[in-house]
């Protein structure tokens, strides 16, 4: 790009045109960022810097506590460093497994019954601009209200203004059609195996660069989630995108460029 930094973008496994084997062990962190590790050593680079959105926040968080020595700084977006939810303490605070949809995600099947029928519509309907935040996921399961929508796609009334183009929805769902959504709801479906192999990940101190950038109408990642990250991070710029919602780089392309750019010019290039 033109501030002399490489970016590599790959299709994870389960995504795109990479594989996407059929075990849900196949999608556990060691697989993950082993993936990158891989994808590194293919490629003739020592050290990268990771950064990750959603789930793969939670991965670009990985990479210094599993792969410190090929990490040399994480950048997470809306995803702060912090350890996995089990599916139990999940449950605790939401219930039943119907109203959030990580619980929702984990019987085998049961997503996939529903998403593969309408790929378009989950792009459509849930790929959606910020709205002003009543607060979080769990706030809005007191409230009363739905925080799995994944399961309603046909009744879901959309939220928000629409980011992409038809093209781009056109994209995506090809895409999902030919592949299905089991390989990335497969990475849902984790949560307990990488807690119980990787209880380091979100406690451990990490002495490295790390840029966290926040959204402030993420229902799904509000940034508070980020406040404990002071004291596990030795070397930390965060930094809020105001009227942003989950979807960060489509909502506020030009922010998130600009400060990713900033902190890697500022930290890496030179």
């Amino acid at each position: 790009m033109s501030a002399g930094l490489r970016v590599i973008a790959p299709d994870q496994r389960g995504y795109g045109g990479s594989d996407a084997p059929d075990p849900i062990e196949a999608y556990d962190l060691e697989h993950l960022t082993g993936d990158l590790v891989a994808l590194l050593d293919v490629l003739g680079i020592e050290r990268a810097i990771f950064a990750g959105h959603d789930w793969g926040g939670f991965v670009a968080w990985a990479m210094p506590v599993l792969h410190p020595e090929r990490t040399a700084g994480v950048i997470g977006v809306n995803t702060p460093y912090i350890p996995f939810p089990t599916t139990d303490f999940l449950r605790q605070l939401f219930g039943d497994d119907e109203k959030l949809y990580i619980l929702w995600f984990q019987k085998p099947g049961l997503a996939e019954a529903v998403l593969d029928r309408h790929p378009r519509l989950v792009f459509e309907k849930m790929m959606r601009g910020g709205v002003p935040s009543r607060g979080g996921m769990l706030r809005a399961v007191k409230e009363g209200r739905d925080a799995n929508h994944f399961r309603r796609l046909e009744a879901l009334e959309p939220v928000g203004p629409p980011m992409l183009t038809d093209g781009e929805i056109d994209a995506y769902a090809r895409a999902f059609a030919a592949r299905g959504f089991r390989g990335p709801i497969n990475w849902y479906r984790n949560v307990d195996r990488n807690k119980r192999m990787f209880p380091d990940i979100g406690v451990r101190r990490l002495d490295l660069p790390c840029l966290m950038v926040t959204a402030e109408w993420d229902v799904a990642l509000p940034p508070d989630l980020a406040a404990g990250m002071p004291a596990l991070c030795s070397d930390l710029e965060i930094h809020m995108i105001s009227r942003c919602g989950h979807w960060t780089q489509q909502d506020k392309p030009a922010e998130l460029t600009r400060l990713m750019t900033d902190w890697l010019t500022r930290r890496f290039v030179g």
